[in-house]
């Protein structure tokens, strides 16, 4: 009777048709682990739940399962987002090259409308070569755009056909009236710390000529030095005052990790742009491209999608960690293995520090289905929408074209069915999608637990597709490195990889078949979860996305096998 317990538990653990296709894991007892090494943690989104115990995308399972297909043509994925660092080791032979076109040139070779676009296209790119660093906020333009009609006026006052410019006018007042304070609040304690640095410092030299102080020594000194000497009852003077502010403001630095002056500066430079640029009316971010936001046109920008200089790379930083997701070399036994290997990368800028333009937005994505994409990924997202209807008119475009669009769910721990979140395929007046190739992903943590859906990421029954592995994920990066980093950002390119993978091996499906595949072919977990960004409520995991369901390449593929054999 042992032995036959034994054979039938293998069976159940290894028989992957059986086990993966139904991978509702509402009664399973396997255990999961929870705390990782550095090395699991490093490859944990592509582990297997069943197998490793840990709920990633069972990526590696395939693999050791299947081969790759002796021929295949890659599969195009464009990647809407920051500069990329084209020299990074991993990514070498994975970027998309444009063959139409000859290098360098200044000729519009294969008259797509973009001048030497070898590797793809910056948006934000200016006539000298260069890139824009500060866009402004989309609820700055809104403000700027609209305010000649709404300026001081009521609803009242407001024509039918208004009423919702109006009433997202007056939401964008409200967020920049927020925002506003918040930063200069902000900036102005900087600036204050950065005032009473050295003063700081030359201070506690008196008592610690080699500036060797601990935080206890300075609690201790402060606590000597308050204003009210509880012990004694004794007000001090205005110099004892001083020094105590003095002190505090020291241990603060210390609590905070003992801050130098040049990243204090930093952090103030960074806010002082947000301030006078990204919430600034009158910042024309355009100037330097040459370029009317509100006409959409070809041409504009520039082809230089990386600029490796020093002091720039941080603005390659999030698409290099996209692009490493979907397909960082898988043969070259260096840093990490990316979710395919037959895939060539189409970076398109558009994403500055501030917000993107909804016109940059559009012109990407028909530049991505113009020139072959498959797929597009899209890890960015804003509150606010000034021309939402040139980016749906884009959005049916590229479902015209067979061509399937990923979007990150956004890290604001919002319902997206209740708070707006731009760009969506949703028709404004019900809950219907307006497209049929747009997949919106919510971010998972490698913990099956109460904190199993990431404590940051947006969630929606309607709004949120499915789930996938978004926290702790271990990639490339900007400066030829590797680092690990949360974000729903990186859950997307997961859903961007597996789709490219399917394209692979079934290069003749229908996006809305691809769609279908991926959404109905993800783990479900019975489990109560906690609901970001409300502290102790709970719901079942299912109630979060429309699917109820994480993202999975093995049943994904085994979905796509008889969906395929259906078709014949």
């Amino acid at each position: 009777m042992k032995q036959f317990y034994i054979i039938l538990l293998f069976c159940y653990l290894f028989n992957g048709c059986k086990t993966v296709n139904n991978s509702n894991y509402s009664n399973i007892n396997f255990i999961s682990k929870k705390d990782l090494t550095d090395s699991e943690l490093q490859t944990w989104y592509q582990k297997d739940y069943v197998q490793d115990g840990i709920p990633g995308i069972s990526l590696d399972k395939w693999y050791n399962q299947n081969k790759q297909p002796k021929k295949s043509i890659p599969v195009i994925v464009a990647v809407v987002d920051t500069q990329i660092d084209s020299q990074h080791e991993d990514l070498q032979g994975q970027l998309w090259i444009n063959t139409r076109e000859i290098p360098d040139n200044n000729i519009d070779d294969d008259q797509n409308g973009y001048i030497d676009d070898i590797n793809g296209w910056s948006f934000t790119g200016t006539k000298s070569g260069g890139y824009v660093v500060w866009n402004k906020y989309e609820y700055v333009r809104i403000i700027k755009e609209w305010q000649p009609l709404f300026k001081d006026k009521k609803l009242s006052q407001i024509d039918k056909k208004d009423i919702l410019k109006y009433q997202e006018y007056n939401r964008a007042l409200k967020k920049f009236d927020e925002e506003n304070a918040y930063y200069k609040r902000w900036l102005k304690s900087l600036n204050y710390e950065i005032s009473l640095y050295h003063t700081v410092k030359d201070t506690l030299k008196y008592f610690f000529p080699k500036e060797d102080y601990s935080y206890k020594q300075l609690d201790s000194l402060y606590q000597k030095y308050k204003i009210n000497d509880k012990k004694f009852g004794q007000r001090r003077d205005d110099n004892d005052k001083d020094l105590g502010a003095l002190i505090n403001c020291r241990m603060i630095g210390m609590e905070m990790n003992d801050k130098t002056l040049e990243d204090i500066k930093d952090k103030q430079s960074y806010l002082d742009s947000i301030v006078n640029k990204s919430l600034k009316k009158e910042y024309n971010e355009r100037l330097l491209i040459y370029d009317n936001p509100q006409i959409l046109e070809k041409g504009y920008g520039n082809n230089n999608v990386s600029n490796n200089k020093a002091g720039h790379r941080k603005m390659q930083d999030h698409c290099t960690k996209v692009a490493g997701i979907i397909g960082a070399n898988r043969k070259n036994d260096i840093g990490i293995t990316g979710i395919l290997q037959e895939v060539k990368i189409m970076p398109l800028n558009i994403s500055p520090f501030g917000e993107e333009h909804d016109k940059d937005i559009t012109m990407a994505i028909r530049y991505a289905v113009d020139n072959g994409a498959k797929i597009i990924n899209m890890s960015f997202g804003k509150d606010f929408s000034l021309h939402n209807e040139w980016v749906q008119e884009a959005f049916k475009y590229a479902d015209q074209h067979n061509v399937l669009l990923v979007h990150s769910a956004g890290n604001d721990a919002n319902d997206i069915d209740k708070i707006a979140r731009y760009p969506n395929d949703s028709n404004p007046n019900d809950k219907t999608e307006f497209c049929s190739n747009f997949i919106t992903v919510g971010s998972v943590t490698h913990k099956l637990d109460s904190t199993f859906v990431s404590d940051f990421s947006n969630y929606g029954k309607y709004n949120v597709d499915l789930f996938a592995p978004g926290e702790k994920i271990y990639s490339t990066t900007e400066n030829n490195s590797y680092e690990s980093d949360s974000g729903t950002s990186l859950a997307a390119p997961m859903v961007c990889g597996t789709a490219a993978l399917i394209w692979t091996y079934y290069p003749n499906f229908k996006v809305n078949e691809v769609k279908y595949i991926i959404l109905n072919s993800g783990n479900q977990f019975n489990l109560d979860v906690l609901v970001p960004g409300k502290e102790d409520k709970k719901v079942l995991f299912s109630e979060l996305s429309k699917s109820g369901r994480v993202l999975n390449v093995y049943n994904a593929m085994q979905l796509a096998e008889k969906v395929s054999k259906k078709k014949k």
